[in-house]
């Protein structure tokens, strides 16, 4: 993982943090950094957010990624994609 994956990462976090929800970026010691995103108000809800690369012939954007491998929102905007993992883990009520 480049410093530059290392810094989106960290921006959500930042992000996640300001909407209240508990996140950290985690090295494993093999496979890609994420960030581990738990709703303090139903630790059930939880989430795990990668930073890669969408290949295309014409480009190659940065974009967060959900767990199960869909492209989510470009690293441009991590307020945008802090705000759907927000949504994505409420609890009714919330």
């Amino acid at each position: 993982m480049g410093e530059d994956d290392f810094r989106h990462l960290e921006r959500l976090v930042s992000e996640l943090d300001s909407r209240g929800l508990h996140a950290r970026v985690v090295r494993p010691q093999s496979g890609r950094a994420f960030v581990r995103v738990i709703n303090p108000n139903a630790t059930s809800l939880a989430e795990n957010v990668t930073c890669r690369a969408q290949a295309t012939p014409s480009q190659r954007d940065m974009y967060y990624w959900w767990s199960w491998g869909e492209r989510m929102h470009t690293v441009e905007d991590p307020a945008g994609a802090a705000t759907k993992v927000a949504r994505v883990l409420a609890a009714v009520g919330e």
